[in-house]
């Protein structure tokens, strides 16, 4: 591997032009994220389309269509799809998804996003990667406003989010009219706390069904059964 590109079975991802590398985060959503049949999927914030590729690999009959605001990660994405075997299924568009508006007007049954960290004292003197990780530019309330303004009736929205952010993002989209339909809890050890929280919203008041994954055991880089699982159709060698 090397800091300019990573390789999946499937893709290879270029990021010598983006401030976010390829990370478990993304990695996490990619797998984790779900609906029965999507055919329009929608990733907000994509960076270098890590999670946009890793769903043109799982659903084969979805149409994706990729949002960046930062110029050099919109092109870096649109590069690693054209060189994807799933390209003619991908697009990129250079935006923010307030004022986000695609080819044919339609909605989405999968939206996802890796959001921008929402910390207000997170500081960083690199623009790009600022751009990437805070809220600068789109809020929560904002990211959650607009995925319901696309969603489809039957939609999810999944994000992947600090377990100290999530419980606020779950309150937040109550009141704007998206309901958590499932959460799943990561550690990276069994032995450590909870570090992120993957989320998926609906349309429809329900009961969410909340559940724990673990990446690793004791030994570093050596994954558990469960993860490995998940990610086996992606990573080349998963220990």
């Amino acid at each position: 591997m090397s800091n300019n590109w990573f390789q999946f079975k499937q893709f290879r991802v270029a990021q010598d032009k983006t401030a976010m590398k390829v990370g478990t985060d993304g990695v996490l959503l990619g797998v984790w994220a779900d609906h029965q049949n999507p055919i329009q999927i929608l990733d907000i914030g994509t960076g270098t389309g890590l999670v946009a590729l890793m769903l043109a690999q799982r659903f084969s009959n979805a149409q994706i269509d990729a949002v960046e605001i930062e110029k050099e990660a919109s092109e870096q994405a649109q590069e690693n799809f054209s060189n994807s075997p799933w390209h003619n299924r991908l697009k990129c568009f250079h935006t923010e998804i307030q004022t986000f508006k695609p080819e044919i007007e339609k909605k989405y049954q999968l939206i996802v996003s890796n959001p921008p960290y929402f910390l207000p004292n997170f500081h960083t003197s690199d623009l790009k990667r600022k751009i990437a990780r805070q809220s600068t530019h789109l809020n929560a309330t904002e990211l959650i406003r607009n995925s319901k303004k696309w969603i489809a009736n039957d939609g999810v929205f999944s994000v992947i989010l600090p377990l100290d952010a999530s419980e606020e993002f779950i309150k937040i989209a109550i009141s704007e009219g998206l309901y958590c339909m499932a959460q799943t809890h990561v550690r990276p050890t069994r032995n450590h706390p909870i570090k992120r929280s993957l989320l998926a919203f609906s349309l429809d008041d329900q009961l969410c069904k909340q559940n724990e994954l673990v990446i690793e055991t004791e030994k570093r880089h050596h994954y558990t059964t469960e993860f490995k699982k998940l990610v086996e159709p992606f990573y080349l060698n998963p220990q």
